[in-house]
C-alpha cells in the first residue's frame, strides 16, 4: 500500500505522550508505519478525540489476524469482531487512546490471510457535515461519495481516504462514548497547505 507525494492526504500523524511506544504499536499491530506516523505531544486530551482510523480488509481472516496482533501489542477491544449485515469487523482502542475500526465487506475467506489493510479511512467527527464538506471542496478536494448530511467521502487520490460524519455517529460506529475534550492529538499531512479545519483538525 503506497501513497504518492502529490495526493491530498499523504499520511496521518498520531500525537502521543509516549512516542516510541505508539510507533512500535502501529508497526507491530498494523505494519502501517510508512503511512501512519507518530510524534510527541503532551497537549491535554480526555475521552473521545473526535475521529477513528478505519482499516479495510479484503476478507474476515485478515480482520481476525489484525485484531489479534493489535491485542498482543497492547490494544483493548471495544467491539469484538463479529459478522453483521454489512460484513465483518470490530473496533479497538490502542494504548495511546486512538480509536481504530477493522472491517471487511466480505463475509467469506477466499485466500490465505496477510493481515494487510487494502484501504485506510480517516473518519472525522464534525459538528456540521454540510459546512465541513463545503470547506474541503473549497480547498480542492472533490466528493467521491455522499449521503446528504449523514456521511461524505472525499477523493484524496490516496489509499488514505478522508471521510466525515457527525461526531456522535463516528463514536457510535466505533462503540465509544462521544464525550471528550482537549486536543485531537492528530495531524493530517498532505499537499493542501497548513490550516485548521472548522472542527479543529490540523493539516500541514
Amino acid at each position: 500500500m503506497e501513497t504518492s507525494e502529490n495526493t491530498a492526504v499523504n499520511s496521518i500523524i498520531i500525537e502521543s505522550s509516549e512516542e516510541d511506544l505508539t510507533e512500535e504499536f502501529v508497526r507491530s499491530a498494523f505494519g502501517l508505519d510508512h503511512l501512519i506516523g507518530v510524534r510527541s505531544s503532551h497537549e491535554p486530551t480526555d475521552g473521545f478525540r473526535g475521529f477513528s482510523i478505519s482499516l479495510v480488509f479484503d476478507q474476515p481472516a485478515d480482520v481476525d489476524m489484525t485484531a489479534a496482533a493489535a491485542v498482543e501489542a497492547g490494544a483493548q477491544m471495544v467491539k469484538p469482531v463479529s459478522k453483521s449485515f454489512w460484513g465483518y469487523g470490530g473496533s479497538l482502542r490502542s494504548p495511546d487512546g486512538t480509536v481504530w475500526t477493522l472491517a471487511s465487506s466480505a463475509k467469506k475467506n477466499t485466500a490465505e490471510p496477510t493481515g494487510l489493510a487494502s484501504q485506510i479511512v480517516l473518519l472525522v467527527g464534525v459538528d456540521d457535515v454540510r459546512a465541513t464538506k463545503d470547506f474541503y471542496r473549497d480547498r480542492g478536494i472533490e466528493v467521491s461519495r455522499g449521503f446528504g448530511s449523514k456521511y461524505v467521502e472525499f477523493d484524496t487520490g490516496s489509499t488514505i481516504t478522508l471521510a466525515i460524519q457527525s461526531r456522535r455517529a463516528v463514536a457510535k460506529n466505533a462503540g465509544v462514548d462521544p464525550e471528550g475534550s482537549g486536543s485531537h492529538r492528530l495531524t493530517i499531512a498532505g499537499t493542501l497547505g497548513e490550516f485548521v479545519d472548522p472542527d479543529g483538525f490540523t493539516w500541514r
